[in-house]
């Protein structure tokens, strides 16, 4: 591999350790959070030997992009991504570049905010399933891959160990209260609307996303990551087809690798080929380019 991969920050950070992710790690600044997005990739729930270089700053540097882009739709955490302005916070500044995000500290909802604008992935199975997604009923003879006619909410509460839990909207209710939950559906949908149309403009198709909210005193505000291959599902226009498992513009030659592997998902995950992280690398590089440069 060319570029060297950043598989933690630890050591070159000089400041408290409060959170460890499969992906990211928060550390305390006093009144604000440093993250950094390292090179770590996960699958099944399972972090990867080796890490992916160059996707912690793609991730990041999506991020950056699209809470500058939204700052008018919903208010962020952001106050700045300049690894020079931490001075003696950090060292080996070179290496946490366009990695770091400074952000003001929230009082993160215990909600996974997603909103499907096509009928793929977990809420196909449940379609399948009930002919419902998280308690919506949807049309019968729906196909996998369709177009909604209109984007739905899908709520999952939030869990630190394992998968999330797909809840419908009156649990959601029911677990932050009825106004806080009708206000993130509402400033959810309009996120997703900017993304998608946004998308459509450089011939992507944002299948579904999800988001993360925290509250500042009273304030709604967008934390986490926004519109990046971890936390959304695009496709090019070129690939969209019902019917099949549409290759996704994301860590789709990872899982390809994996489903393909003898692995069982119960033990340890295999090491990743070399040709499997270059081409994983190239993906999140192709999505930040086509997504990100001006036309």
């Amino acid at each position: 591999m060319t570029t060297q991969a950043l598989a933690t920050a630890v050591g070159l950070v000089n400041a408290p350790l409060i959170h460890k992710g499969k992906v990211r790690e928060l550390y305390d600044l006093g009144e604000h959070l440093l993250i950094v997005v390292t090179d770590r990739i996960s699958a099944f729930d399972y972090v990867l030997d080796p890490p992916v270089p160059g996707k912690g700053s793609v991730l990041n540097g999506l991020s950056a992009y699209w809470f500058e882009q939204t700052a008018g739709i919903q208010p962020n955490h952001v106050v700045h991504t300049d690894v020079a302005l931490l001075g003696d916070l950090v060292s080996e500044p070179d290496k946490l570049a366009g990695r770091i995000m400074v952000s003001r500290k929230a009082k993160r909802i215990d909600i996974e905010c997603v909103v499907r604008g096509y009928i793929t992935g977990g809420g196909w199975r449940q379609y399948q399933s009930n002919g419902e997604v998280n308690g919506i009923r949807l049309p019968e003879g729906l196909r996998k891959n369709s177009k909604l006619e209109q984007p739905i909410f899908t709520p999952a509460g939030k869990n630190d160990v394992g998968h999330d839990e797909d809840i419908p909207f009156e649990e959601m209710e029911r677990r932050v209260g009825a106004g806080l939950a009708a206000a993130l559906r509402d400033r959810s949908l309009a996120l997703y609307a900017f993304g998608r149309e946004y998308c459509a403009g450089r011939g992507i198709i944002l299948a579904d996303c999800k988001f993360e909210f925290g509250l500042i005193g009273d304030d709604i505000i967008l934390i986490d990551e926004l519109f990046t291959p971890d936390s959304s599902r695009f496709w090019a226009e070129e690939n969209y087809q019902l019917d099949v498992e549409i290759d996704s513009m994301d860590k789709e030659p990872v899982r390809a690798y994996l489903a393909g592997s003898d692995w069982d998902k119960n033990s340890p995950p295999p090491r990743l080929p070399d040709a499997v992280v270059e081409a994983t690398t190239s993906r999140y590089r192709e999505i930040a380019r086509r997504l990100t440069e001006r036309k």
